[in-house]
């Protein structure tokens, strides 16, 4: 009955019980930390980057706009001229074959900071259509992952670059192992009709590797020849390198393009590549 008296013992508390309840507890705790700590990275950083990146684009367009008609020699020809500046775009960067709307703004740098609001250019490599290596970073997982798929990318998929006054199309390098038998599988993918293994310096390049993030290599004139003297008859590559794998900062994973075309703008006419048209 409630109140009553009782002569038996008081029972000692469950020690065993009590440690087991207390990790319990905090395990539970720390699990919900980690949550939080992924559902920030992942999602709440990728909102805060898609907001920078559009201000990022909205930038460099009117910049854009307002320099129309000023960059020209003679002959009335334009010409590409970039205002580097650190974390301000100066070109977009196009991945058709991801999606029609997988595009971004590139900036200038490749400090934390800059690439939350999108893809850095790494400072000293090639610009847009130079020869060279031109050299872009971005986050593959939160801060708006503009690389998040940069593995599904293949042989001869576009890669589209936009300056104020041209367009330039590269195209991924072959695979390593698709190398041997390229002139066959270049038969059936009419994308790989201008793009074929490099020889020479470039032997050893192609169109995916994986690398430690200490192999700066990755992005010399010529990949994987650091302090190598440029051939004369020097490439115009793009490489772009993100995380890798997913979720770890362990690896890199590095792709390697070569340029096939470039187009130059007409200012009276709204006219764009065929090949940001390409989808897998």
């Amino acid at each position: 009955m409630y109140g009553e008296l009782s002569d038996r013992p008081p029972q000692r508390p469950d020690r065993a019980r009590t440690v087991v309840r207390n990790i319990g507890e905090l395990l539970i705790t720390a699990g919900l930390v980690v949550l939080l700590f992924v559902v920030y990275e992942v999602y709440i950083t990728d909102l805060l980057s898609a907001g920078k990146q559009r201000e990022a684009t909205a930038a460099l367009d009117d910049q854009w706009n307002n320099k129309k008609g000023q960059d020209t020699v003679d002959g009335g020809e334009r010409t590409n001229k970039y205002d580097l500046e650190d974390g301000k775009g100066f070109a977009k960067l196009y991945l058709p074959s991801l999606g029609a709307d997988v595009h971004f703004t590139v900036l200038e740098g490749t400090s934390d900071k800059t690439l939350e609001s999108g893809p850095g250019h790494y400072k000293g490599t090639a610009l847009p259509g130079q020869p060279g290596n031109f050299a872009i970073a971005g986050h593959r997982v939160g801060m708006g992952a503009p690389f998040n798929d940069l593995d599904l990318l293949r042989a001869c998929d576009a890669i589209v670059i936009e300056t104020q006054t041209d367009w330039f199309v590269y195209r991924m390098l072959p695979m390593q192992a698709d190398v041997a038998k390229w002139a066959t599988k270049q038969q059936g993918n009419p994308r790989c009709a201008n793009v074929n293994p490099l020889g020479g310096s470039y032997s050893k390049v192609f169109g995916q590797e994986i690398v430690l993030p200490t192999n700066g290599s990755v992005i010399s004139p010529v990949p994987g020849q650091a302090g190598s003297t440029p051939p004369a008859d020097q490439a115009a590559l793009m490489t772009l390198t993100t995380c890798h794998p997913k979720f770890s900062d362990r690896q890199r994973l590095i792709v390697h393009a070569v340029l096939i075309k470039q187009w130059k703008k007409d200012p009276t006419k709204a006219d764009t590549p065929p090949e940001l048209k390409e989808q897998n």
